[in-house]
């Protein structure tokens, strides 16, 4: 029967892993968005690496097929709610991780109230809790398409599909960051380019 295939890693690390830096705003990232480990923010950003490198050897090609392949990768992409419906293939080379990360189940489960963090979001996702449609969805890291974000629910057998339930109580919004904290998200924003940069030249 041949051995099995072998399975390839679905994501590359920093070139520079050991940088002090890229290392404090990796675990910012990390608590945001309520991540299992560092593998989980480099799927994220290998994978955006990828529709680069794509939108970037489109843009040079010309040609009926290649007009054909522009048309089903922006198809794509909006589905996927990452860009709109109106957009171009070199609007693509402006996406940041940030804005996959925002299209993972587990951050619009949060996003929509229905968990306290990410961090409880991943849990009720995990423990078989959450519903898109009718199927059953156990994927933090899911990407949503935008046609199925308002088909997100509990399950109707859970005890969470009871907006009463204690464990859906709506917390108080924080106080807005103050100007360290806003430094701090500019310094992330420029640590996850940093990465996507070294992606995409590889």
């Amino acid at each position: 029967m041949g051995d099995p295939k072998k399975q390839r890693k679905k994501y590359s690390g920093p070139q520079h892993p050991w940088r002090r830096t890229r290392i404090e705003e990796e675990k910012i990232l990390v608590e945001e968005y309520g991540l299992r480990n560092k593998k989980d923010l480099w799927k994220t950003t290998s994978k955006l690496g990828h529709f680069k490198k794509q939108a970037k050897s489109l843009i040079a090609r010309q040609g009926a097929q290649a007009e054909l392949e522009k048309k089903l990768f922006l198809n794509k992409l909006q589905r996927l709610g990452l860009i709109g419906m109106d957009a171009g293939v070199d609007e693509v080379l402006s996406l940041s991780a940030k804005d996959l990360f925002e299209r993972r189940l587990q951050t619009l489960l949060y996003r929509k109230g229905f968990a306290h963090s990410t961090l409880q979001a991943r849990q009720f996702i995990v423990h078989g809790h959450v519903f898109i449609g009718a199927q059953k969805m156990n994927v933090p890291s899911y990407l949503v398409p935008a046609g199925q974000e308002q088909l997100i629910v509990f399950d109707p057998k859970s005890a969470l599909a009871d907006p009463e339930h204690p464990e859906r109580k709506v917390v108080e919004k924080a106080p807005k960051k103050d100007e360290k904290s806003s430094r701090k998200k500019v310094d992330e924003e420029e640590v996850v380019a940093e990465i996507i940069n070294e992606e995409v030249t590889k």
